[in-house]
């Protein structure tokens, strides 16, 4: 048995770059950024940042090209794919892609038209995603009634 399954959580880097194969089919490129944080030994504060490529195929492409921008917080799963290809000095390189099957527009950078949305590789156009969830305020806790009768002749 064997697994390849990624699950990222991160922020664009740029814009996404939406095109579209002879077939009809949208391809979508971006990238996202993780960051890790911890101390180092003497207390001080350390971050590392790590890119992610992201391709994301079909109407899950389309939206992705349609509604999120440079800065946006996305949740991204998929899995790992490795391609090799030739630098711009001819030695032959690996890079590792993130094909994406779901994706999760989360919270807001700067502009309040990102107001977060789930959506899968499967949606057509007779399903399409579905609109963003209506947030409503929690509803306080009923406080129970008071009760007068209680039974002194409880024998603990």
């Amino acid at each position: 048995m064997s697994v390849n399954k990624v699950i990222l959580v991160g922020r664009l880097g740029r814009d996404p770059e939406a095109r579209y194969m002879p077939s009809g089919e949208a391809v979508t490129n971006f990238s996202i950024a993780t960051e890790e944080r911890w101390k180092d030994k003497s207390g001080q504060p350390q971050t590392r940042t790590e890119w992610h490529n992201i391709t994301l195929f079909g109407k899950l492409g389309e939206i992705a090209g349609q509604y999120l921008h440079k800065g946006s917080q996305v949740f991204i799963e998929g899995r790992i794919q490795s391609r090799k290809y030739s630098g711009k000095d001819g030695i032959e390189r690996i890079a590792y892609d993130i094909i994406g099957n779901e994706m999760k527009m989360l919270g807001d950078s700067n502009n309040a038209s990102n107001s977060g949305g789930s959506y899968d590789a499967a949606p057509t156009a007779s399903n399409p995603p579905p609109a963003a969830p209506r947030r409503q305020a929690p509803r306080p806790a009923p406080t129970p009634a008071p009760v007068d009768d209680i039974d002194d002749s409880i024998p603990f």
